[in-house]
This record gives C-alpha cells, sequence and structure tokens, in this order.
C-alpha cells in the first residue's frame, strides 16, 4: 500500500499585543509609569506601514491620547460607519474603555498616554459646583495645547523610571484628571478660583513629611490624608500658601540641602546625592545644575 505523503501543517504564530491593543513588536518605544489614579504610556512607532488595533469593551476608565509630533493618520471603526481623522503635534483624542475600539493606524505616530480609572471617578468631586462627574467627553483630533504641554512634562520621567519621584507622579496624575474633568466633563468655569491657604498646622504637618521622605517616593493621597484634604485641595492649597507645588519645594529643600554639603567638602558627589534622595549621581547633577545654573562639582569648586 502506498502511502501519499501529507505536507505538515505549520501552526500559525500569534503577535503579541500590548493592553492598549498595539503590535508590541512594532513599538520603537514603549514605556509605563502608574499613577494616583491614572498609567501614564509613552507609545512611539517609527513605520509608516498600516497596523490594525483592536481592544474589547472593558470598565478600565477611559484613555487619553496627546499627539507629540505630526503625520499620523488613523480610521476609527464604530458601529455602522468608519471615521478618518489626522494628528499633528498637540492634537489629543479621549476614548471610552467601555466601547470596543477597532481602527487602522498609518503613518509613524509619537504618543503620550493617559489611563484614567474609574476609580478616579469615583472619588472625585467638580470642586466648583459639587456635583460629581461620572465620565469624558470622546473627541479625537481636537487641538489642546495645554493638555500637550502638561503631556511634554510628563515624558521625560516616562524616560527615566528609576528617577521617577512618587510625589511628581501623583501630582501630574491629579493635574491632568482636575484638567480633563474641567475640559471634558461638562464642568462649568468659573473666571477665577478663590485662593486657599493650608493652616499653619496642616502646613508644618505636610513639610515634616515631605523631608521625612527626601527620595519623593511619598504619595500625595497620604501627605492630603495625614491633613484631612482631597488631593486636589491639598495641592492647590499648598501652592497658594507657599508659591510652590509640593515636588518643587521637596526639590528645593534637597538642592539647598545638598548645597550645604558642598560646601563642607567633606563627601563626595555620590554620598550627597544618596544623603538628599537623589537616584544617583547623574540624577543629582542634573537636578543640581537645573535648578543652580552650574553642576555641583563647579558649583564646590567656586563656593567651597
Amino acid at each position: 500500500m502506498r502511502l501519499e505523503h501529507m505536507p505538515t501543517v505549520q501552526p500559525q504564530m500569534v503577535q503579541a499585543k500590548d493592553s492598549l491593543g498595539c503590535l508590541a513588536s512594532g513599538l520603537h518605544q514603549d514605556q509605563e509609569l502608574a499613577g494616583a489614579g491614572a498609567r501614564f504610556y509613552r507609545k512611539r512607532v517609527e513605520s509608516p506601514d498600516l497596523s490594525p488595533v483592536f481592544t474589547p469593551a472593558s470598565d478600565r476608565g477611559y484613555l487619553v491620547g496627546i499627539s507629540l509630533n505630526g503625520g499620523h493618520r488613523r480610521r476609527i471603526f464604530h458601529e455602522h460607519h468608519a471615521s478618518s481623522h489626522e494628528f499633528d503635534a498637540s492634537t489629543v483624542y479621549v476614548r471610552n474603555f467601555a466601547d470596543d475600539y477597532r481602527a487602522d493606524l498609518q503613518g509613524p505616530f509619537d504618543f503620550l498616554l493617559v489611563e484614567i480609572s474609574r476609580a478616579f471617578f469615583d472619588n472625585a468631586t467638580d470642586e466648583r459646583d459639587g456635583r460629581r462627574i461620572t465620565g469624558l467627553e470622546c473627541v479625537t483630533g481636537m487641538h489642546d495645547p495645554v493638555l500637550a504641554n502638561l503631556a511634554r512634562a510628563m515624558a521625560p520621567t516616562l524616560a527615566r523610571p528609576h528617577e521617577a519621584s512618587t510625589l511628581f507622579v501623583d501630582q501630574m496624575s491629579v493635574a491632568i484628571g482636575t484638567y480633563l474633568i474641567e475640559q471634558y466633563g461638562g464642568a462649568a468655569a468659573r473666571p477665577q478660583r478663590p485662593k486657599r491657604r493650608l493652616s499653619r498646622q496642616h502646613e508644618a504637618r505636610a513639610k515634616e513629611m515631605l523631608l521625612g521622605s527626601l527620595d519623593g517616593r511619598l504619595s500625595v493621597s497620604d501627605i492630603a490624608q495625614a491633613c484631612g484634604l482631597s488631593r486636589s485641595y491639598f495641592i492647590r492649597a499648598f501652592h497658594d500658601t507657599l508659591g510652590q507645588t509640593p515636588h518643587q519645594w521637596l526639590m528645593k529643600q534637597r538642592v539647598d540641602m545638598a548645597c550645604g554639603l558642598l560646601v563642607q567638602g567633606a563627601q563626595s558627589l555620590a554620598d550627597i546625592a544618596a544623603g538628599c534622595g537623589f537616584a544617583d549621581q547623574s540624577h543629582f547633577s542634573r537636578v543640581f545644575t537645573q535648578h543652580i545654573g552650574t553642576p555641583p562639582g563647579t558649583w564646590r569648586r567656586r563656593h567651597g
């Protein structure tokens, strides 16, 4: 009996996709960082090839994408129709994870994305009129320079996650979340909000907690809770009282402390960096130069 040779069927390889439906192997930059009620992503693709994206409906909340460069296009497939959109620098989209999302992406892109959880809306009340906001208006391709500036301020932290300060990431989460509620949540804007001040007790408590965690790993929620305030109220009141955000104030204290140690001249730059809560000597040098204008070694030689 003659047996015919049967061809071997090779199993089809399934290419992995990330949590947002992008083909993971096609990403030239893929960064992620969690904040208070928000998660940040940096997704960059250099290839001009067509790339389909699909994410099934879920209860993850909302996804906000901010385009950092131009030249990207996408065709979004809705239940009964499709729509095409072009993205220039500083254009944004807001989409609800509760809906299936299917789109064809064409051309390179560089997006900073913010995932806002359902819990954020459960806990956030619009402080302008006391009305709770349950969601955001979904838009695509809208120019939003304010949101783009916030995204660009966040991008360097995503690039160096080992230097990320919990305090700064939480502040950015609250700032972006509050802006989204006011801009896309239907909150009525007032011409000017009243100044808010921390009591002396709350100011002292906040400073004590900040100085007790020089590396910035303390969360905004921890400090606000210790003062009996909401996160957004605490950040605004701290800024109105001291003229700086909690993160800015802490960075100044760390740089001032480093100046004192540099003048003494007894410790190495690496030891000073560690003692003042910086991730490493490179992080210390970069932050010190941003605040003082010269590297710490140069400053020591001039003032030591």
